[in-house]
């Protein structure tokens, strides 16, 4: 059985985080995208580990098999971004994906973060009904916070009050 820990970024393991989530945006869903297209992944510490944001990964044996980030966009708000876990994790045996999920809410509320927001796609159904599940409500673009990091593909977005 492996064994499954939730720890915060550490930039030596900076290559095993891109290659997770270049390899699951391009070989599973298709997208034609790179790390070079994407500067928060060579930039982690900066782009979310301040403020109220963090980055966690899940480590199986010291492997990386899912990552999740928060940005901090201001106004006691934040951004859940970067979510992907490996898909031999993404069984209910494992449960990767709610607990990164329950890390961020969990760090994210102490930190004083009333609400989270998020985009995705219209085409990832089953992260709609994980975010569904975890009582995260779809709301319409024009009711992002105007510093909302929006993604060039996002055409789906939720929203969490947390506390």
């Amino acid at each position: 059985m492996a064994t499954i820990t939730i720890e915060s970024f550490d930039q030596c393991g900076e290559q095993a985080v891109i290659d997770l989530i270049v390899s699951i945006q391009r070989d599973e869903f298709g997208f034609d995208i790179t790390a070079e297209d994407q500067p928060d992944l060579r930039s982690i510490p900066s782009f979310y580990q301040n403020g109220l944001g963090g980055f966690w990964v899940a480590k199986s044996n010291g492997t990386v098999v899912g990552t999740i980030g928060l940005k901090d966009i201001g106004n006691g708000e934040g951004a859940l971004r970067k979510m992907f876990v490996a898909s031999s994790f993404r069984s209910g045996e494992f449960k990767v994906g709610p607990r990164l999920l329950d890390r961020l809410i969990d760090q994210a509320g102490k930190q004083g973060c009333t609400r989270l927001f998020l985009g995705t796609t219209e085409e990832f159904r089953a992260a709609h009904r994980f975010y569904e599940k975890h009582v995260f409500v779809q709301i319409p673009a024009e009711s992002l916070p105007p510093a909302f990091p929006r993604m060039a593909l996002d055409t789906r977005f939720y929203m969490r009050p947390l506390g």
